[in-house]
């Protein structure tokens, strides 16, 4: 049985680990943006993209604000941007791409 700190990293890894919400995080990146700005932006149906914001934030990966009609969002921790960059390093050095996979 795992302990406590292990339960937190894997709530974290899941709430990051879909393609869309890395998307939503690389967006926000340095900066805040209310839903209204990051469906146009991402191309994402609202109601998509508030299941993905509801994730990361429940995960305390995002924080959400309201002012007035909008509701606004910004990354928790910068530090989250590390494990992405990361994960895309340790990727493209594992993970065979589909051009790859084709041949």
């Amino acid at each position: 049985m795992g302990s406590p700190m292990h339960d937190r990293k894997a709530v974290l890894l899941a709430a990051i680990a879909h393609p869309n919400r890395i998307r939503i995080l690389e967006e926000l990146r340095g900066t805040v943006k209310c839903n209204c700005e990051l469906a146009p932006a991402l191309g994402l149906e609202q109601s998509n993209l508030s299941r993905h914001l509801k994730v990361l934030t429940d995960a305390g990966v995002l924080v959400s604000w309201r002012e007035g009609v909008r509701v606004n969002f910004k990354v928790a921790d910068a530090q989250v941007y590390g494990i992405i960059d990361l994960a895309g390093t340790v990727a493209r050095r594992t993970v065979p791409s589909p051009a790859m996979e084709e041949a």
